[in-house]
């Protein structure tokens, strides 16, 4: 059995007034690849949201503990620099700051080192190849007139060069073409290989699991998970939708 890298215990959460998770309970372990599926407005993004830090949503009940210590209350900065990952279905254009310059920081917050720039910019050269991406994309201003799937790409650039414990990547295959979905596959493929990191993928599509080994998958239905299995879930899930979990 994999060592524990996250433990979700008992939690529910709320944004503004609106309870959204009720009492989730989760274990995520070194080196696996879990799926959280789910209909529209199941909660599966929130929990993605909270278990990050982001501080709209709030706390109400329960514990997460990633890598052994309690880090419910701590803020997104610290749950990022302690190596956990979150990529968004709608990445955020940040202009005036280049891909380059604000993966090159990131880097460096979370290893507290400076960064040679000739080694920094090899190994951003070698991980924007495997992405098929222009490297005249590291120049320009993060996500600032990208298209969808440029954006997805920039993200899964960002995986490849802060190597995360756990990265959480939501709907990261939406929108995108075959072509796409293929290149933002290796790239996570990538990702594990060289790190051998934890996944929790939330997703609709299956696409971007078909080159991926899946531990677990869960589904998640009005803020709680009310099935977990196998990677034959997705399988099922697939034939025969949610229906019989809406109940």
């Amino acid at each position: 059995m994999s060592d524990v890298l996250l433990q979700v215990s008992g939690l529910s959460a709320r944004v503004e007034d609106k309870e959204i998770l009720h009492g989730v309970d989760l274990t995520i372990g070194s080196g696996e690849t879990h799926v959280l599926m789910g209909p529209n407005g199941a909660g599966k993004s929130t929990l993605g949201y909270v278990l990050m830090g982001n501080p709209r949503y709030e706390i109400t009940e329960g514990r997460i503990s990633f890598k052994g210590e309690d880090i419910t209350e701590e803020g997104a900065d610290k749950r990022a620099k302690a190596g956990m990952f979150l990529s968004f279905q709608e990445p955020l254009e940040v202009p005036g700051l280049t891909t380059e310059s604000f993966i090159r920081s990131a880097m460096e917050q979370k290893s507290g080192q400076r960064l040679k720039l000739m080694e920094f910019r090899k190994q951003l050269s070698a991980a924007m190849e495997v992405l098929q991406m222009d490297e005249a994309y590291a120049k320009r201003s993060l996500n600032t007139g990208f298209s969808g799937g440029e954006k997805k790409k920039a993200e899964i650039l960002q995986l490849m060069m802060l190597r995360p414990d756990l990265a959480i990547l939501d709907e990261t295959d939406s929108g995108l073409d075959v072509d796409a979905v293929r290149l933002v596959a290796k790239g996570i493929e990538e990702f594990q290989k060289e790190r051998g990191g934890s996944l929790l993928i939330i997703t609709h599509s299956t696409r971007i699991l078909d080159s991926l080994n899946v531990d677990k998958t869960h589904i998640m239905v009005n803020g709680r998970l009310v099935n977990s299995g196998d990677g034959s879930l997705v399988a099922e899930i697939n034939q025969g939708g949610y229906e019989k979990y809406m109940a």
